[in-house]
């Protein structure tokens, strides 16, 4: 896994190009590398802890999809919102820049990490727990001693097929990337998605219980999604890989009718 302190954009502000596409971005978008007004709010994270045993570690599609909804979980859950619990710090988090870090434990490390409040998702054998965002240098000691590096994970098989009319988060085929970093990426996806979707599409969405599929198109095809319209993750360079390089674009089905309508 790896930390990942890569930067999406916050709500109702336009979805990044790919860099081949000259753009002029808002002077606070978290996109730009040079400091920003985002820069000067107190900078939070959100904390993502994967189970890994060393006997049954997870495939690696499946991590990267319960990461990403889990990310939709806590954007979604009440205590995330309005007055909710949890709803200063996710509004404080999302003010600066979006970071997010995926850690890994397994046994009593998990146990513990369990026991802090925050939301476990499933997936096919994937386990992915999501906390409330913690200020950058404010983590609970159960979490701050977990490992950020070390196993990554594989695909026993090759992923399954995106379903028609399945939601898709698409990885850039050029980039090499962590499991962990991937995660976090995924995550960025899915949260710009969600932004962009109305309220009746996010409900629908959420009922049917973040469906969703991770897949890398052929390079000529990710250009295209680069492109498309559609919501594009670009990464902030501090860890792995470039500055400005667009790592996900998210493919939900309803933002995609908007553009061909």
């Amino acid at each position: 896994m790896s930390t990942d302190d890569t930067t999406a954009p916050a709500p109702a502000q336009a979805s990044a190009p790919a860099p081949a596409v000259p753009v002029a971005e808002p002077a606070d978008s978290p996109f730009r590398t040079e400091p920003t007004s985002r820069d000067e709010a107190p900078q939070y994270v959100l904390p993502l802890v994967v189970h890994l045993e060393k006997t049954e570690p997870p495939a690696r599609n499946d991590a990267l999809r319960t990461a990403a909804r889990a990310v939709l979980t806590m954007l979604s859950d009440p205590r995330s919102l309005d007055e909710g619990e949890w709803a200063r710090a996710v509004r404080d988090w999302q003010d600066a820049r979006i970071r997010k870090v995926v850690r890994r434990a397994r046994g009593a490390e998990w146990r513990k990490a369990s026991a802090l409040p925050g939301i476990t998702v499933t997936g096919a054998g994937a386990e992915v727990r999501v906390y409330p965002p913690v200020p950058l240098d404010g983590w609970p000691k159960e979490l701050a001693k977990l490992q950020v590096s070390g196993t990554d994970l594989d695909d026993p098989e090759p992923p399954a097929a995106p379903a028609p009319g399945e939601p898709v988060l698409w990885l850039n085929p050029e980039l090499d990337m962590s499991a962990g970093k991937t995660m976090a990426q995924a995550g960025h996806g899915a949260q710009l998605a969600w932004w962009e979707l109305t309220d009746d599409e996010r409900d629908a969405w959420r009922e049917a219980g973040f469906p969703l599929a991770v897949a890398t198109p052929d390079p000529d095809r990710w250009q295209a999604l680069t492109t498309s319209g559609l919501p594009v993750v670009r990464d902030a360079g501090f860890t792995e890989i470039a500055p400005g390089s667009c790592t996900v674009v998210a493919d939900h089905p309803a933002l995609r009718s908007r553009l061909a309508g």
